[in-house]
Formats: structure tokens, sequence, C-alpha cells
């Protein structure tokens, strides 16, 4: 098996993958015996992980967060999070994994489009409720246990699209224009955040402003789930999600009330 690349050699790899987003191959180290369960359990280490989500704190930080703060206070945009009432676990464990389904499941396994698509996106316009945490539950289990179960319900699984691939020449078009896909999920992952912000006055060419540091963090997830596996986006997507969040609730446990 060949040696797991550096976190310098993997931020190398991330910004050629930018130049020229494809679909292959996978980062070096990895195990890739049944691709089906490997793209859940390819995960990355806790050190991997921990300097990939201290890279963007610190670049969201730095950088897009101070701009998209100004762009904020100067058009008199308002933040619609409440800070004495933090939805952490809705931050920390839902939005990660259903945001990944919607936005970056499908990249590497498009013929899935149809029916994994439709359903992710009304769980996630539905929320965190019974019907939508089951559904979402469900998916994630059929995903995980086809390569086991596939050849005895070889028919069911091929009703939803788990059954064969997309024929070689759609696959082909798909991975020529891939780049778009790539590029078009991280913008629209980035806009849904948008509904994050109530607005007075604020011309149209400043909203991609605001979104900055989603559409950073959405290029390094979406790199992420193409080279390791949905599983190791949705560890991150979470990690990087839990820092602010944590912030947040350490301020306001420590500042007196109507202080912050």
């Amino acid at each position: 098996m060949s040696q797991t690349p550096t976190f310098r050699q993997e931020l190398r790899d991330f910004f050629c993958f930018l130049r020229a987003p494809k679909l292959n191959p996978r980062l070096a180290g990895q195990d890739l015996g049944h691709a089906w369960h490997t793209d859940w359990t390819n995960g990355l280490g806790v050190k991997r992980i921990m300097q990939w989500a201290l890279l963007l704190w610190l670049v969201n930080l730095t950088v897009f967060g101070p701009l998209a703060a100004n762009v904020a206070t100067s058009t008199g945009t308002q933040h619609r999070l409440d800070l004495s009432n933090i939805p952490w676990k809705q931050a920390v464990l839902w939005a990660p994994v259903i945001e990944e389904l919607v936005f970056r499941y499908v990249l590497r396994r498009p013929s899935q489009f149809l029916w994994l698509l439709p359903v992710s996106i009304w769980c996630m316009f539905s929320g965190p409720e019974v019907l939508s945490v089951s559904l979402v539950a469900a998916m994630i289990l059929l995903l995980y246990v086809r390569p086991v179960y596939g050849a005895g319900h070889k028919s069911l699984f091929s009703a939803i699209g788990l059954g064969k691939a997309w024929p070689k020449q759609w696959y082909k078009t798909y991975a020529r224009y891939f780049g778009w896909a790539f590029y078009g999920s991280t913008l629209l992952f980035a806009a849904l955040h948008l509904y994050n912000f109530t607005f007075e006055q604020i011309s149209f060419w400043m909203l991609p402003l605001l979104i900055l540091p989603q559409f950073m963090t959405g290029l390094v997830l979406g790199w992420l789930r193409i080279r390791r596996g949905i599983g190791a986006s949705i560890v991150l997507h979470a990690v990087f999600n839990a820092g602010p969040v944590l912030v947040i609730m350490a301020i306001v446990r420590l500042l007196p009330e109507g202080q912050y």
C-alpha cells in the first residue's frame, strides 16, 4: 500500500485539484476494497482532521470572515443566529450529514442523482424532525449495506440506482464536465447559507461576499469527498462547525446577559 501523504502533500493536491477538478485518482494510502464501504470508512486520523479544521478556521477568521463581516456591517445585514440559543445539535450533528448528502455525495456517485437527491433535499428543508432523521438514517444504511445484500436483492437495488453504474458513455461525459458539477455544488452549498441573514439594503453583486467563508469551506469538503470519501467530509464538516459553536457558547456563558 502506498504511504499516506503528509498534510503538505494533501494541501498541494488540493490546489492542483482546484485548477482542474477530476474524479480520479483517490489519495494514496487508502483501503480501496469495497468502494461502497470505504466511501464511508476511509476517514482521516484525528491529527489530520484537526490540521484541516485549524487551517479552515484560520483562513476564515483572518481573511474571509472579516471581509464578510465588513460587507454585512456596511449594508445593515443582520445574522439570524440567536447567540443565547445556539442550535448546536443541528449545527454539529444534523447539518454535516444532510448537507454532505445533498451537495457532495452524488459528485462521485452520479447514478443515484434521481432518487437520493430529491429525498435528501426534502429532509434538509424539513429539518431534524423524526421523519426526516429516519429517512436519512435509512438512506445511509441502504448505501452502506448495498455491497452485502446487493446480490440477493438485485432488482430492488437496480430500481433505485444502486444495482449498476451509469452507461459508460454517460459517465465519460460527466467526468469531462465534472469541474462544473464540483464548482456548481460548492456555490449552491455556500448560497444556502444566505438564509442565515436578514437583508435591509444590499446590492446583488455583494451577496457572494457574505458567503465566502462557506464557499472556501465547501471547496475543501468537496475535494475531501472526492479524494477520501463521504465519511471523511462529514467528519471534517462536523468538527469545523463545532469550533465556532463552542466559542460562541463559551462567550455567552462567560459574559453577563445582554452584553453579547
